[in-house]
């Protein structure tokens, strides 16, 4: 609840700062596979739509990517106010999109339900006692063929898992990372 509340102080700001951040790199590597089992590609003109679970979709940046380009994602946030800025970035599309708030530790994902899961630069945020349910939740969602995308932050120099400072003077934040290799 705490890196919620880090975030959730800070939302609208951070939600700014990374709107332009590329990360096409990442959304296609998610897409192409699941394309090719479909017989068609990244540059096809109409591409079938896919079910994407964005997990920690923060402002809603890549589900609107995704559904630019025909896709029908649904949002996954810990933080009412990313919930709130991704709904509202969503909302002009007219495309349905949904954002469901659940903390990563608690969820609850239908099962057999998406095509691809994409968790870019979220997981790092998801103490280690609680990754093996979270996966299990992941695969659980994903329909047969599916795929699972994650990134994440680098370590910094440093191994470490536990509190961080927060973004702001009265938060903090969880984070459990490994060094680079060197």
């Amino acid at each position: 609840q705490e890196t919620i509340a880090d975030y959730d102080a800070v939302a609208a700001g951070f939600d700014a700062g990374n709107a332009n951040h590329d990360v096409s790199q990442n959304i296609e590597s998610l897409l192409k596979p699941l394309l090719q089992q479909r017989g068609s590609s990244l540059e096809a003109a109409s591409p079938p739509p896919l079910d994407i679970l964005d997990l920690g979709c923060a402002g809603g940046r890549d589900i609107v990517d995704f559904a630019r380009r025909g896709h029908r994602p649904v949002g996954l946030e810990g933080s009412l106010a990313f919930c709130e800025l991704a709904r509202a970035k969503a909302a002009p599309l007219d495309a349905g999109i949904e954002v469901w708030q659940q903390n990563l530790c608690d969820m609850s994902l239908p099962p057999a339900r998406f095509d691809g899961v994409f968790a870019n630069a979220v997981l790092f945020h998801v103490p280690s006692d609680c990754l093996d349910a979270v996966l299990a939740q992941i695969y659980a969602t994903l329909r047969p063929g599916g795929v699972f995308f994650a990134s994440n932050a680098h370590g910094f120099g440093e191994d470490k898992e536990g509190w961080t400072s927060g973004r702001t003077p009265g938060t903090r934040s969880w984070v459990c990372w490994l060094s680079e290799a060197s």
